[in-house]
């Protein structure tokens, strides 16, 4: 049995979570509701919590300072955050690796949650996000490994290759890390990012890098220098209008 606290300065919200755990995840035991912050950190420190269901938007404090009322061995729980921002701010949560649901919580997406918070119990790499939502521009994604998470700068990586269904980020740097992820995921994260390109089915480029256009072969892209990169024949306009 997890034992799990939820935090939301709407009464409504707090009781249709805590209903929803009870009738959906059997495995959950609600603990403490929370109206703010303050109530929440000393619900945490009372009940000792495995997962913290979190709103951001509250009165006095935000959510996302939460963790500055632990010492760094007191956070042994992990966040899910409730939040009904918008498509801007859910790129942020997507690109700092932050577990999330949207208000109002939809029955699947509950089940999904938990069921990564039981997969894979970490913290949240709730400063990245910090800094995500607060940059005019998002700056840094989180790339997930077997073995550990790399916070990488969004402009420093060069281009990302698909491998079955993981996925390989060359850096700028020399480095390229293998990311559990697909593809597909990483080109939705960045469908609003205007440097990141859809060039075939195999990669996702940062235009910023390319420095030549092949047109042998069916044409592909020269990355900084060194990297050919294929070009999809359905692709090649579009390529060739983004870069010109």
């Amino acid at each position: 049995m997890y034992k799990a606290i939820i935090i939301d300065d709407e009464e409504m919200a707090r009781v249709l979570l805590q209903e929803m755990l009870t009738a959906y995840c059997p495995q959950v035991e609600t603990v403490g509701l929370c109206a703010n912050l303050p109530e929440g950190v000393k619900a945490i420190r009372q009940h000792k919590p495995d997962i913290v269901f979190l709103d951001i938007e509250m009165p006095g404090y935000s959510g996302l300072e939460l963790l500055d009322f632990f010492n760094e061995e007191e956070i042994d729980f992990s966040i899910v955050f409730v939040t009904a921002y918008n498509s801007y701010a859910i790129q942020a949560f997507k690109l700092s690796a932050v577990d999330y649901l949207l208000k109002p919580v939809e029955t699947d997406d509950l089940l999904q949650a938990v069921k990564l918070f039981e997969l894979n119990r970490k913290n949240s790499n709730l400063e990245i996000l910090k800094q995500n939502l607060s940059d005019v521009g998002m700056k840094k994604i989180a790339l997930s490994t077997l073995s550990q998470i790399y916070f990488v700068n969004l402009d420093d990586i060069m281009f990302f290759k698909a491998e079955g269904a993981y996925t390989n980020v060359f850096i700028n740097d020399g480095r390229n890390i293998l990311v559990s992820k697909g593809l597909k995921s990483f080109d939705t994260m960045l469908e609003e990012n205007p440097n990141y390109m859809r060039c075939h089915k195999s990669y996702l480029v940062n235009t910023n890098y390319i420095t030549q256009y092949l047109r042998a072969n069916g044409g592909s892209l020269l990355v900084a220098d060194k990297h050919e990169i294929d070009v999809s024949p359905s692709k090649v306009a579009e390529v060739l209008a983004k870069l010109t």
